[in-house]
């Protein structure tokens, strides 16, 4: 059965929102990788008002585009050790 694409678009906005509240930069201020954490995250959080602007609009396909953009962002921010994550959150692929 395919997915039911508004439950899937719904899904991904909560999943990049909460992912959004849980990552936290870790990496000192005034360095270079400060500098990738704040660009991550901005990017994430554009992504983020994007997808809801799309969603508001009934384009779903662009909403979970935007979506999944944003959370890709900020996973590879996680990855890279730009960003604290709680113990045990199976938001991100750690």
């Amino acid at each position: 059965m395919p997915a039911d694409l508004d439950e899937k678009t719904a899904r991904y906005g909560e999943m990049l929102a909460d992912a959004l509240a849980a990552a936290e930069v870790c990496v000192p201020a005034g360095t270079p990788l400060h500098d990738a954490a704040v660009e991550c995250r901005e990017m994430a959080v554009s992504y983020l008002e994007d997808g809801r602007h799309f969603r508001e609009a009934d384009d779903l396909v662009n909403a979970l585009a935007a979506y999944s953009y944003g959370y890709g962002w900020l996973d590879c921010g996680v990855r890279l050790g730009l960003f604290s994550v709680p113990e045990g959150t199976d938001l991100f692929t750690t």
